[in-house]
């Protein structure tokens, strides 16, 4: 499992990248200057991606507290921060292209992100709870 976790804090690192160049590109190319949820897409990867799962290989490496359940949860861990980050990617690109959305359209972007962050603190709590139930 610690090669797993070390491999996909990599995946997130990348594509942490990828978002922040996209970010800044896309901006630049767009002429656009205002603020857009795209600036928090780069970092929300880095941190609930990357760092987070370097942190559970170390957590791995300390109390072996992966388990069967593990899988199920990482699965929900991992829709969370991309369902977030979809709804991030939705909301970013309509600032930028200055899109006019009606307020159902605009309640479900927010309601995919808010669902998605639901999805991740569930995940990340539960995967906690396992660290805690091995450390004690």
């Amino acid at each position: 499992m610690v090669k797993r976790y070390a491999n996909t804090a990599l995946v997130y690192a990348v594509t942490a990248v990828i978002f922040g160049v996209f970010y800044r590109e896309f901006t630049k190319f767009s002429h656009f200057t205002g603020k857009t949820n795209l600036s928090v897409m780069h970092t929300h990867y880095f941190l609930l991606g990357m760092f987070f799962f370097l942190i559970l290989m170390l957590a791995e490496k300390s109390f072996s507290f992966s388990g069967q359940n593990t899988g199920k949860i990482l699965i929900v861990y991992h829709l969370g921060l991309n369902i977030a980050g979809l709804g991030f990617l939705m909301r970013g690109l309509t600032q930028v292209w200055g899109t006019e959305l009606s307020s159902k359209m605009d309640a479900s972007i927010s309601g995919i992100a808010g669902i998605g962050h639901i999805l991740l603190g569930i995940g990340m709590i539960l995967l906690l709870l396992k660290i805690r139930k091995k450390a004690a």
